[in-house]
């Protein structure tokens, strides 16, 4: 156990001795799962318990990227929990090894994760007193979510509520239309500038053109100020890629104030961003790559302290992109696609058998499509209650997100100014009325929750 002192809140560090396998016999094995506590406006006994459901990266990052749950423990006298997810961060199940082939790798899973929380839980409460009482709700973004969603679903015994912030629990197989993500970023470019969304359209067709000598390639490096320059057409390939992804990033961090990822973002970057590709549309190729370049580097470099540009660095380097990797491979089956018309990208088709060739090369598994439709029960879910779906506008996660209320226990809040779980970040005075009324309405709920789950329980009759 250690702790450390964030904006004066004392933050506990412990590991927990959890079962590699939840589910079989065999492998009898435990490792230690990480998980971090903040009690000091917990009001026992019995007080409530926010449990942060963690995803695919290192606890500490969420932790501190989820103020939310900072801003209303004292309010809710609440104990906050952050449990970071098996194969992340520092819980590891094989220690070193846990990556090092798919015999390792076949413990990590949704599932798996699901029984960690769920016995997580059970331990701190016995072994906390005041707390065998108190009422858990789980709160998540992202994937994390989408297993604050689902661990309410499969144990309800356990979490008297949920909060799925920018949860795709529909981003699967025959669920949602496979090309709505790209159609969502490419509306939150078509909206922040003139011909913006327009212009990256074209780029790609540019990039090619330009690309295609030796002499065009040695520009694009020096242009994009690239750490390891471009030295063939298959490298221009993985250049588009790394401009693909960023467009994306860009879209899940336009938020309404400056913050913190690679580098510093000023607010609203996706206007900023735009500020460099209004262009007529006559410019040659290089002239409207010159704006390209000038706009990406608002994401990599705003503050200019950076010398070169990575193109292997494409977001936070806190998450665990090697795992997502392998649940993508496994489980976590998303289907995306591009048209080129209905979005600013080149068109690109779902294949899944092109999809399962490469997870099978990757890491020696195939893709079970369907599988999180049969477990999470697909868009058949009006029996479970008490989950709270938030999904903002502008964030492209929301193609697969719960955007409408399924029953008056399963209801979705829409955010029309929000990115990626922009309701789960610290307040801010910039931050626009949707998200106030937003968080103030999910702490509304909250309070509902824990005061069903301290009612007098009455004794059916036989």
């Amino acid at each position: 156990i250690s702790s450390f002192n964030m904006k004066y809140t004392l933050i506990l560090f412990v590991f927990y001795s959890l079962q590699i396998d939840h589910f079989g016999f065999l492998e009898d094995g435990t490792f230690k799962q990480r998980y971090l506590v903040a009690d000091q406006h917990w009001q026992q006994p019995g007080g409530p318990i926010l449990f942060y459901t963690g995803n695919e990266g290192d606890i500490t990052w969420f932790c501190n990227n989820t103020g939310f749950m900072w801003d209303i423990a004292e309010e809710l006298g609440a104990m906050l929990v952050f449990a970071e997810h098996r194969y992340y961060g520092e819980s590891l199940p094989f220690g070193q090894d846990s990556y090092s082939d798919s015999k390792h790798l076949n413990y990590l899973s949704s599932e798996q994760a699901l029984a960690d929380f769920a016995v997580l839980i059970q331990n701190l409460k016995s072994s906390s007193p005041g707390a065998r009482q108190s009422p858990v709700i789980a709160v998540g973004g992202s994937y994390g979510g989408m297993l604050a969603a689902w661990f309410r679903m499969k144990y309800p015994n356990i979490v008297v509520g949920a909060l799925a912030a920018s949860a795709p629990i529909w981003q699967f197989p025959d669920m949602v239309p496979c090309g709505d993500f790209y159609k969502i970023v490419t509306q939150d470019f078509a909206k922040s500038g003139n011909n913006c969304d327009a212009n990256i359209r074209k780029s790609w067709k540019a990039i090619n053109n330009v690309s295609s000598t030796a002499s065009g390639l040695q520009w694009l490096s020096e242009e994009f100020s690239l750490c390891a320059p471009l030295k063939s057409s298959i490298a221009a390939v993985g250049f588009k890629i790394w401009l693909q992804e960023t467009w994306v990033n860009l879209a899940m961090v336009d938020y309404p104030y400056q913050a913190n990822f690679l580098q510093p973002l000023p607010r609203w970057p996706i206007q900023v961003v735009c500020k460099f590709l209004v262009l007529d549309p006559g410019v040659s190729d290089y002239q409207l790559l010159h704006g390209v370049s000038q706009a990406v580097k608002v994401y990599y470099n705003y503050t200019g302290s950076s010398s070169c540009l990575n193109t292997s660095q494409t977001a936070t380097g806190s998450l665990g992109l090697l795992g997502w990797f392998y649940q993508a491979c496994t489980e976590m089956v998303m289907p995306m696609c591009t048209d080129g018309v209905h979005d600013m990208f080149e068109p690109e088709e779902w294949n899944l058998q092109a999809f399962s060739d490469e997870c099978n090369a990757m890491f020696g598994v195939r893709p079970r499509a369907d599988w999180a439709g049969t477990v999470y029960g697909a868009k058949d879910i009006a029996s479970h209650s008490n989950i709270i779906f938030s999904n903002g506008g502008l964030d492209p996660w929301s193609a697969g997100g719960v955007t409408y209320n399924i029953t008056d226990s399963l209801v979705s809040i829409l955010i029309p100014d929000g990115a990626h779980h922009l309701d789960l970040r610290f307040s801010n005075d910039q931050d626009p009325p949707s998200v106030r009324a937003a968080r103030a309405l999910e702490v509304m709920y909250f309070r509902e929750w824990i005061r069903q789950a301290k009612r007098p329980q009455t004794a059916s009759a036989p």
